[in-house]
């Protein structure tokens, strides 16, 4: 089973996201060990702005959805990873020519998403259940269109970075508190 953080950034020209027209700018994963939420290897940005939406996106499919790969060739490691799922499925679908669903990624595929233990630490509140308040992640991801129009790439690159970090050291906690639960193995 090979486990990465996963995540994405988006641009979007109106006010609310729309997978069927908004693009895709970058998609970020790393490995991680999820006995220790460490990182394991690199942070790879796989970057619109340095080739076109369509190019990262066959990239990604092509590392980790061809055919005959497993499903466990990419176990997805974040938050509120149906965000993310559904910008695949709308990428996949336009520019491989395949009719995905839900079931063939969000719902057939292992993953740990941190946003459930996030709303349990919030006291069972969904609202302020973010990365942003239970981590140190600097800011949110509210100023990425700007930065995308200014082309500063550099603000979107060291955002993804603190994000990535951020994401991991809550891992970390949550990972080395979970025996703090008085569950004990079978």
């Amino acid at each position: 089973m090979t486990e990465y953080y996963f995540d994405m950034e988006t641009y979007s020209p109106g006010e609310r996201p729309d997978p069927g027209t908004d693009k895709i700018i970058t998609i970020q994963f790393q490995g991680v060990d999820l006995k220790t939420g460490k990182a394991i290897g690199k942070l790879n940005i796989l970057k619109e702005w340095e080739s076109d939406e369509k190019s990262i996106i066959t990239r990604f499919y092509n590392q980790f959805f061809s055919r005959g790969s497993s499903v466990w060739n990419f176990v997805p490691v974040g938050f509120k990873l149906s965000f993310e799922w559904e910008f695949l499925m709308a990428k996949f679908n336009k520019y491989l020519g395949k009719s995905f669903t839900s079931r063939d990624f969000h719902y057939s595929r292992p993953s740990v998403d941190l946003h459930s233990f996030v709303v349990l630490l919030n006291d069972g509140n969904f609202k302020g259940a973010s990365l942003d308040n239970f981590s140190n992640k600097i800011q949110n991801g509210s100023d990425i269109k700007e930065w995308y129009e200014q082309k500063r790439y550099d603000l979107i690159e060291a955002y993804i970075k603190n994000e990535t970090e951020s994401y991991l050291e809550l891992l970390q906690k949550i990972r080395s508190n979970i025996h703090l639960l008085g569950i004990n193995k079978k």
